[in-house]
């Protein structure tokens, strides 16, 4: 088949390109390459990629509309997989406006590119960030999620909705994930583990928010990315929801649906910080500091839908996760930094 991709030079977008060219499909990856953080990283993503015959690649943000046109007439997708963003929860604190230039007007660009394109499937990237201040556990896709606790979470919330409203006028079938604390190899060097293995390994201090307290469903990526290609081809199509009832969050108008991709089990981040420090060899030197603004204490998904649409549930251990990333940092990333 054939891809288009946005996101590519990115932690999840370059695995599932990556995974999708192994399996023999054509891939367009679009990429804006920006600051946030290394980019050196990005790179050496899109370096890998580009060892397929099948993969090429447009340099260009979301909100250039004549960019994305160019890409798409490229790559002819059947199907539009968007997992650009402006992401971080922190982060958009600190700049909310790139929050609202890539996450809504690129994701509204993106939007009327499926629907020139007439393209099959329209997959797109949401966050568990969405329930917000939600305190049932475990959070499912039917549950309110009208909390948002940053403005992250908002743009994020935004998207499903404006997807919603274009599958239902332009009738393109569209499915929304929402990810739960993706990690693993070539992961960003914003979140946690990468901070974490990166200060424990230098005999730095690491910091730990809510006192260690806080709880994550944490998703190895490979893990995702097979729940990803798993749903492509389950298109959502009005009146057609997958038992039993009232599970689907399948949209009474419109081919839309969405979809948390997590495991459904949540692991303390001090279990976590020990399958680092096990990983490593190394005992960390811990900072407890109070929650920062815009945390939730806990996140736990409800997977019921994602096992019922396709099979299958995220299943790896933290302590696998952790140790491939570990093997990744202090192997394939350091001789690429050029640190031995």
């Amino acid at each position: 088949m054939r891809f288009l991709i946005t996101g590519t030079a990115g932690f999840i977008g370059f695995h599932l390109a990556k995974r999708l060219l192994d399996d023999g499909h054509f891939v367009v990856g679009y990429d804006a390459m920006t600051e946030y953080y290394d980019v050196r990283l990005k790179e050496a993503r899109h370096a890998i990629l580009s060892r397929s015959n099948g993969f090429s690649s447009v340099i260009a943000r979301l909100e250039d509309e004549a960019a994305l046109e160019a890409a798409a007439a490229r790559a002819e997708p059947e199907v539009i997989v968007h997992l650009a963003a402006q992401a971080g929860v922190r982060y958009s604190i600190e700049n909310p406006r790139a929050y609202v230039d890539a996450n809504l007007v690129g994701t509204f660009n993106v939007l009327e590119l499926a629907k020139a394109f007439k393209v099959k499937h329209l997959l797109m990237a949401s966050t568990s960030s969405v329930y917000g201040a939600n305190e049932r556990m475990p959070f499912s896709e039917n549950d309110k999620a009208d909390w948002p606790m940053t403005l992250y979470a908002a743009t994020k919330k935004a998207t499903e909705g404006m997807a919603h409203s274009h599958a239902h006028l332009f009738g393109v079938p569209t499915t929304m994930f929402r990810f739960f604390t993706v990690y693993g190899p070539w992961g960003r060097p914003d979140m946690a583990l990468y901070k974490f293995v990166d200060a424990i390994e230098k005999g730095q201090p690491i910091d730990i928010y809510g006192e260690g307290r806080m709880k994550r469903d944490f998703t190895y990526v490979d893990d995702l990315v097979e729940a990803i290609v798993r749903l492509i081809p389950r298109t959502p199509k009005v009146g057609e929801p997958v038992e039993p009832a009232g599970l689907d969050s399948l949209s009474p108008v419109a081919p839309w649906r969405v979809v948390n991709i997590a495991g459904g089990t949540s692991v303390g981040l001090m279990d976590y910080i020990e399958a680092i420090e096990q990983a490593l060899g190394k005992t960390a030197l811990k900072r407890l500091l109070p929650m920062q603004p815009g945390d939730v204490h806990e996140t736990h998904a409800d997977p019921s839908l994602l096992v019922a649409l396709t099979g299958y549930k995220p299943t790896t251990q933290v302590r696998d996760g952790v140790k491939a990333f570990v093997d990744w940092y202090t192997g394939s990333w350091r001789l690429l930094r050029g640190e031995r």
